[in-house]
């Protein structure tokens, strides 16, 4: 649950705590010259912070009044002092029910936004059928930001006439911008993957259609993957990491032709790798590979290989996810992380597509470099 749903209830508890203690104060010390009224005012000051305009106005109109009644057992009843302790604790009351107005009101515009951005964002991050073709597939996403959805990264998919298409990237920079640019990814990678006869072609032309969009500090780094043929696979990698295959051989990160990423590339080289039955694919963005530790150590990406080619997609993935929350110093990732993870079930039958790998063990690889 959310920690700060708790908030307003902490905040009234304090200013109602405030308030009293400093009113059973201000009555004990009765006759000495020490005069505490003025600090009443810190109870709005306190429940502006947190609390609703009209509960901030409650505890306006109650510290006024609490000062205004202190002159009788504090003796200044009707004296200068009195009536200027008043006036100050009235104009501090009021700026608390000012701020209180602005930051309400100030939250209430971030949330519409956040909620546009979560809706463009969901656009960018469709939810993925759990088997296109002959290959089963999932994905997940990861924001860096507690309890938020918005961000850069972006997958996406195309299967039609023979064609099975993926798409994994991330857009430069975060927030609604960030939705933005993905958007238009998204858009230019479905109008063109099921024209393009290659996936060179596809790259070139998503490339052209979004340079216009981006200036010289913006780019999206994607992989586009052609999984069209059952036994091999075709990569195009656009400044992206490079994917990770996982068979019941071993592990190897596809290291292949790295062009620029879309936006600034004119030309791209695509690269074909075996395809095999049971074999795994792992596409991700930096999120991943970047994910320090305390230490500022990068995870090995072989040392996930064991966790990718045992049991179902989905349950290969949540494996990853935990081990890499694991990795990050806290628990919490430093950048946004999206993964796809593809495998080969060309000659399985649906119904045995979740338990192709529960005998598969996996030899770990070291990285190249």
């Amino acid at each position: 649950m959310r920690s700060d749903r708790f908030a307003p209830a902490v905040g009234a508890g304090l200013a109602t705590f405030w308030l009293a203690v400093l009113v059973i104060l201000d009555v004990a010390v009765d006759g000495s010259s020490v005069v505490l009224s003025p600090l009443f005012a810190l109870a709005p000051l306190i429940a502006c912070a947190v609390l609703p305009v009209r509960t901030t106005a409650v505890f306006a109109a109650a510290t006024v009044t609490a000062v205004v009644v202190s002159g009788f057992w504090d003796g200044t009843w009707g004296l200068g002092q009195h009536t200027v302790r008043i006036v100050d604790v009235l104009l501090i009351s009021g700026a608390a029910v000012v701020v209180a107005w602005v930051r309400v009101r100030r939250e209430r515009q971030l949330a519409r936004v956040e909620a546009i951005a979560e809706v463009a964002q969901r656009a960018v991050l469709p939810t993925l059928p759990t088997h296109v073709g002959e290959v089963s597939l999932g994905a997940r996403y990861q924001s860096a930001a507690r309890d938020a959805l918005v961000g850069g990264d972006l997958y996406d998919f195309y299967s039609s006439e023979g064609r099975v298409r993926m798409l994994v990237g991330d857009v430069r920079g975060k927030g609604v911008g960030a939705v933005e640019q993905a958007a238009r990814v998204i858009r230019a990678f479905r109008q063109a993957a099921g024209t393009k006869a290659t996936l060179q072609a596809l790259a070139e032309d998503m490339s052209a259609y979004l340079a216009p969009f981006f200036d010289d500090e913006e780019f999206v780094t994607a992989v586009l993957v052609d999984v069209s043929d059952p036994a091999e696979v075709s990569v195009v990698s656009c400044g992206h990491p490079p994917a990770l295959l996982v068979r019941s051989g071993g592990s190897s990160v596809l290291e292949g032709p790295v062009g620029l990423p879309l936006g600034l590339g004119d030309t791209y080289e695509a690269f074909t790798v075996p395809w095999e039955h049971g074999d795994r694919l792992l596409l991700y963005t930096d999120g991943l590979s970047e994910a320090r530790d305390e230490h500022g150590t990068f995870p090995e990406l072989s040392g996930l290989a064991p966790l990718i080619g045992v049991g179902t997609v989905d349950a290969a993935l949540d494996a990853v996810l935990d081990a890499v929350r694991r990795h990050v110093a806290g628990g919490r990732l430093g950048d946004d992380l999206a993964v796809m993870l593809l495998e080969n079930t060309a000659g399985t039958p649906p119904a045995q597509v979740a338990t192709v790998h529960a005998d598969i063990r996996v030899s770990s690889q070291k990285t190249p470099r």
